[in-house]
């Protein structure tokens, strides 16, 4: 079956001299549903760019019965290191809202389906191995190369709480993870001197102006600028963010358009 999905890819030469390259495949947003047939497949290929560190930045699940599911896609990666943070429709079942709305100013106001079995979610990711980084910190060592993590839980929701996990990193190199990347949490990142963050949510703006030189973003679904809705960016003097566009959509809303689902491998290099 051809793959579906877009691969971002992109080099950062941040290791300390002399060190091995690391390569972190980054997703988000897959949204699953029992019938996504076609997106598991594309899931479960993932393998195939040998990571050494998988980080996934939230929204697992779109359906009360999708944690077998996404356990299911994500099969392959459980025996490479894992983190993981969750989103808004980890705990709570997408519902049919305008599509307009995406457009407009956000005032706080939250449309919230059912309740999502995300507790379960979470004993079974993290009794395959992974890391749970929900205002939460913690460290791992890969390839010889010690890194300080930290991560929030979603901001959309305002569930994060920076204060948890806050402090100067220790470690050769310093990831943060978040799910939606209000700039409440890249700021607070960025005064601990945080070098690289992950985040979702914005689905890349999920519909996209096609334009010359490139599409743009209408919208970021957060405080974020447009122009930072996807891929790798960097203020001056401010940790580099990834943002990815993500694999899927809400099952109310499944159009993209210039902006196609994708997942990101990220191969961190020694500088000099």
């Amino acid at each position: 079956m051809p793959m579906t999905y877009v691969l971002r890819e992109a080099e950062m030469p941040i290791l300390p001299p002399g060190h091995e390259d690391i390569r972190i495949l980054h997703f988000s947003d897959l949204h699953l549903t029992p019938a996504r047939k076609n997106e598991i497949a594309d899931i479960k290929s993932f393998v195939s760019l040998k990571p050494d560190l998988v980080i996934s930045t939230g929204d697992f699940l779109a359906h009360k019965d999708a944690v077998p599911v996404v356990l299911d896609a994500l099969h392959p990666l459980f025996d490479i290191p894992g983190l993981f943070v969750f989103g808004s429709n980890d705990y709570y079942a997408p519902m049919f809202k305008n599509p307009l709305s995406y457009l407009k100013k956000d005032d706080g106001t939250r449309k919230l389906g059912a309740k999502l079995p995300i507790e379960e979610l979470d004993r079974a990711l993290t009794n395959r191995g992974w890391i749970n980084l929900n205002n939460r910190r913690n460290q791992i060592t890969i390839k010889g190369v010690s890194i300080d993590l930290r991560g929030t839980d979603d901001a959309h929701l305002e569930l994060d709480d920076y204060s948890k996990v806050a402090g100067k990193p220790a470690g050769d190199i310093s990831i943060g993870v978040t799910h939606a990347p209000y700039l409440r949490v890249i700021d607070a990142m960025k005064q601990d001197g945080i070098d690289l963050i992950f985040a979702g949510h914005t689905h890349g703006g999920q519909v996209r102006l096609p334009l010359p030189g490139g599409s743009r973003a209408l919208t970021t679904n957060c405080d974020l600028p447009t122009w930072r809705a996807r891929g790798l960016t960097r203020e001056p003097n401010e940790p580099w963010l990834h943002v990815s566009a993500g694999m899927g959509t809400s099952p109310f809303a499944r159009i993209r358009v210039a902006s196609p689902p994708e997942v990101s491998l990220l191969v961190l290099e020694a500088g000099f």
